[in-house]
């Protein structure tokens, strides 16, 4: 037995069944032809009750449809390795180690103190890249500190062709510098990305010179896109700008400055420029965002520098200076300036202190005053609290509002106070032909 009555369906059938009917009998109960639309009846409905009880049992709880692989257009899946492979295939070419020969290392060279092709000491070494190629010369961008003091510069390309280059123009501000080589034997360019659509977390990848060694790359993720780390120019402990960069782990290390820092489509993002190297501290490198690289890059290939708004002031931070007031614990702070046997007569000169205001705690004070400055009346004491109504803090402060908000040529209008009254004065902005430091 089936799970249907076999006289509902049945392959057998009595032998009189099989008969015709005769004439004058009675009718049979099979007609000629009714036997296929049974069973094509019975089949259907047969079907259609398996395939109810087969999704109503057959399927259990557990029971999971099978993954396939979705079908797309383009190209496949590309491993993260294989990316990393291709992107650096594409910008290795386009980074050159920079060596910098002072002039100290030339004359020792020239000395015959080293064999032919042996580095003196007092060679700086760094790292480049090729960004734009015009009328048989090639460009390179680098940082200003890699190629300082420099005496002599070489580029030497990926196959170990040297090339020596010619400084066009650099910056100390955005530590940027650009460099001219023959453009004979070099066919790659990196491309150019956007670093303002990098993300948190984004994989890049470092290549440059790290520690002599040339062609070399690491990889790392984005740490951060806006990070402000502040910068003293001179090195002197004062802090003179304020530098936005992308923050990276990708191992950065001496050499690694003025190389690349890509995506993982090759397209350059920035250009690695320091890192923070204390002991106990582990990845964490920054790099200067192309996009803010490349204004400044545009202005040394036209000019050679970079054209900023000069006020012509040398400035101390009013903080530091009550700072060191109060640690000296000096009622009179004249007591502790020094004596200057230069003097007329040869009496000793005491110069006079600034006078404070009550209240005011914020600000700088004019040292010297030069140039435009000193045209426009400000002298040696005098307290700046304020530039064109924003306050302003400390020489960061009025470096920032300079060069971010105001033009060669441009008034500036002066807030401060001389013998503790309150004054103004404008200021007509000028360019200045050495960078103001």
């Amino acid at each position: 037995m089936g799970l249907f009555d076999d006289d509902f369906f049945s392959t057998r059938v009595r032998r009189r069944s099989r008969s015709w009917p005769v004439s004058g009998s009675r009718t049979s109960r099979f007609r000629p032809g009714s036997t296929p639309r049974i069973v094509l009846i019975s089949s259907l409905t047969s079907s259609v009750l398996v395939a109810g009880l087969f999704l109503a049992f057959g399927r259990g709880e557990d029971s999971q449809p099978e993954a396939r692989p979705a079908i797309v257009e383009g190209p496949g899946y590309i491993e993260t390795s294989e990316r990393i492979i291709s992107a650096s295939e594409k910008v290795r070419p386009a980074v050159v180690s920079i060596i910098n020969l002072t002039n100290q290392a030339l004359e020792l060279q020239e000395a015959g103190d080293f064999e032919e092709g042996e580095l003196p000491y007092n060679t700086s070494m760094g790292s480049g890249v090729i960004f734009q190629k015009k009328d048989g010369k090639a460009y390179i961008m680098t940082n200003a500190h890699v190629v300082q003091d420099a005496g002599e510069i070489q580029a030497v390309l990926v196959s170990g062709e040297r090339k020596k280059a010619k400084i066009v123009g650099e910056d100390i501000v955005t530590d940027l510098a650009l460099l001219e080589v023959s453009g004979e034997g070099i066919d790659s360019v990196v491309e150019l990305g956007d670093s303002d659509k990098l993300r948190v977390g984004e994989m890049v990848i470092a290549v440059g010179n790290p520690l002599g060694f040339g062609d070399s790359l690491t990889q790392g993720i984005v740490s951060s896109t806006n990070r402000i780390i502040p910068v003293s120019i001179n090195q002197d402990g004062n802090y003179d700008w304020e530098q936005e960069v992308i923050q990276t782990d990708a191992a950065i290390n001496q050499g690694n400055s003025g190389g690349a820092l890509v995506d993982l489509n090759g397209r350059l993002v920035g250009i690695n420029s320091m890192k923070v190297a204390e002991r106990g501290v582990e990845g964490i490198g920054f790099a200067i965002p192309i996009d803010q690289a490349l204004p400044v890059l545009n202005a040394l290939m036209e000019k050679g520098k970079v054209s900023r708004p000069y006020m012509g002031v040398y400035t101390i931070n009013l903080g530091l200076y009550l700072d060191s007031l109060e640690m000296r614990g000096l009622d009179d702070p004249e007591e502790e300036w020094p004596e200057d046997e230069g003097g007329e007569d040869g009496e000793a000169f005491t110069p006079a202190d600034p006078v404070v205001p009550d209240g005011v705690t914020k600000g700088v004070i004019v040292l010297e005053s030069v140039g435009p400055s000193l045209e426009a009346g400000l002298a040696f004491n005098d307290i700046i609290v304020a530039l064109d109504g924003q306050a302003i803090g400390s020489t960061l402060d009025l470096r920032k509002y300079l060069y971010n908000d105001k033009k060669i040529g441009e008034s500036l209008k002066v807030t401060y106070y001389r013998d503790g009254k309150k004054q103004t004065l404008d200021v007509k902005l000028e360019e200045k032909a050495e960078e103001q430091e």
